[in-house]
C-alpha cells in the first residue's frame, strides 16, 4: 500500500546512518566556515575593506534570492524591491538607536545598556524585515487583483511613496538621513571583540537561502510555482492562487527588510537616496543574471555582481549607466542567465552527496536499489 511505503521510506530515511551524516555535512562547513572568516577578521588577516565587500555580497545575497521568489519562481514582475529594503532599513536602524545608542537623535538616550544591543541586534533587524512584511502586505492586496505587468507598475510607485515619505520624515533625519547605527555595532564589539556586521550578514544570508530552499521545495512552494506556469489551471487545482502570491511576495518583501537592516548597520548612515529605483534595478540585474527561479544564480550572481560593482568603482556615475545595461544585455541575448531554473546539484550532480535528499530522491533511490537487487 502506498501509505505504507510512504512511511517506510520516512522511517529508513530517518534512521539511516549515511542520510544523517549527509544532514550534517553542510551545517558543519557553514559553521567552521562563519568561525574561519570571524577569526580571520579578528585578526585583520582579513581588512576593513573585504570584510566590507564579504558583508556586501552576503546582502546583495539576500536581496538577489528573496526578489527571485517573486519575479522567478511565481512568474510576477516585481520592480520595487528598494523601497521594502528602505523599510527595513529604518525601522531596524530605529528600533536599535533607541534601545541602545546613547545620544541618538530620535530619544537622546538609550532604553538599554549598550552591551545588550549583542542580544538585541537579531531582534532589531527581524524587526525592520516585519515593518517591511507589513508594508508589502498594504502594496499586495490590491495589487494582485490586477492581472499581467500591473505589479511591475505598482512596486515601482510604491518605491518611490516610501522615499518619498521617508524624507519628509524629520525624526529619521528626512534628506539629510539617519546615522549612529555604528555606535550600536561598537557596543556590541565592546562585549566581545568580533567584527558582528561580518558574523550576522553571514548568518542572515546562509538562513535566507536555507528558508528559501525550504519553502519552495514544499507543497506551499509547489503552490506557488503553479502560478507561474498557469494560474487559472493552478486555480482549477484548488490552489488558493492569490494567497500562494500574498505569502510569496510578503516573504519576499521580509526578507528585503533583513537586508536592509544589515546594509543600514553595514554602513552607519541612511538616507532615502540610497534606496531608489537604482536599487532596485540592481535586484532586478542580480535575479536575471543568475536565472529566473535558480537559487544558486542568486548566489552566484550577488557574487559576481558585486565583485564587477567594486571593480567599476573607478568609472564613477558612468556605472549607473553600465548596470541598467548590463540588465537590457542580459534580457536581449542570454535571457536565462547564469544557471537558467537549474541548480547547481543538476550542474554538477556529485554535489548531491553534500545534501540530505529529500523525499522524491529518497523514494527513487529505494527503487533503484530494489532494482538493483
Amino acid at each position: 500500500m502506498q501509505w505504507l511505503e510512504n512511511f517506510n521510506t520516512r522511517i529508513d530515511s530517518r534512521f539511516n546512518p549515511s542520510d544523517r551524516k549527509r544532514k550534517l555535512i553542510m551545517p558543519v562547513t557553514m559553521i567552521l566556515s562563519i568561525l574561519i572568516l570571524t577569526v580571520l577578521a579578528k585578526y585583520e588577516i582579513i581588512n576593513n575593506y573585504f570584510q566590507t565587500i564579504i558583508v556586501t555580497i552576503c546582502i546583495n545575497i539576500i536581496m538577489s534570492a528573496s526578489l527571485n521568489i517573486v519575479n522567478g519562481y511565481m512568474g510576477e514582475f516585481s520592480c520595487g524591491h528598494g523601497g521594502f529594503m528602505a523599510t527595513g532599513a529604518y525601522i531596524s536602524s530605529v528600533v536599535s538607536l533607541v534601545l541602545f545608542k546613547d545620544g541618538n537623535s530620535i530619544t537622546g538616550s538609550a532604553l538599554l545598556p549598550e552591551g545588550l544591543a549583542l542580544l538585541g541586534f537579531p531582534i532589531c533587524i527581524l524587526i525592520g524585515g516585519l515593518g517591511a512584511m507589513l508594508v508589502s502586505l498594504i502594496v499586495a492586496i490590491p495589487s494582485f487583483k490586477t492581472r499581467d505587468d500591473y505589479l511591475a507598475i505598482i512596486t515601482v510607485a510604491a518605491n518611490f511613496i516610501v522615499t518619498t515619505a521617508i524624507n519628509n520624515i524629520p525624526l529619521v533625519g528626512g534628506s539629510r538621513g539617519l546615522m549612529g547605527m555604528k555606535g550600536v555595532m561598537n557596543g556590541m564589539a565592546d562585549v566581545i571583540e568580533v567584527p558582528w556586521i561580518l558574523v550576522w550578514a553571514i548568518v542572515f544570508a546562509v538562513l535566507a537561502v536555507v528558508s528559501i530552499h525550504f519553502l519552495m521545495n514544499s507543497t506551499l512552494g509547489k503552490g506557488i510555482s503553479a502560478v507561474k506556469y498557469d494560474e487559472i489551471s493552478a486555480e482549477i487545482m484548488s490552489v488558493n492562487t492569490n494567497s500562494m502570491k500574498l505569502i510569496a511576495f510578503t516573504f519576499s518583501s521580509f526578507l528585503a527588510g533583513v537586508a536592509g537592516g544589515l546594509f543600514a548597520h553595514l554602513l552607519g548612515f541612511i538616507n532615502p537616496s540610497s534606496f531608489g529605483i537604482m536599487k532596485s534595478t540592481e535586484s532586478l540585474v542580480m535575479v536575471y543574471l543568475g536565472g529566473m527561479g535558480s537559487l544558486s544564480g542568486s548566489v552566484l550572481s550577488a557574487i559576481v555582481f558585486t565583485i564587477l560593482l567594486e571593480l567599476l568603482r573607478p568609472a564613477q556615475i558612468l556605472k549607473w549607466v553600465i548596470i541598467p545595461l548590463i540588465l537590457i544585455l542580459i534580457m536581449e541575448f542570454h535571457p536565462e542567465g547564469i544557471m537558467g531554473s537549474k541548480e547547481l546539484t543538476h550542474v554538477f550532480p556529485w554535489l548531491k552527496k553534500f545534501f540530505p535528499l529529500n523525499k522524491n530522491e529518497v523514494r527513487e533511490t529505494k527503487k533503484a536499489e530494489g532494482g538493483a537487487a
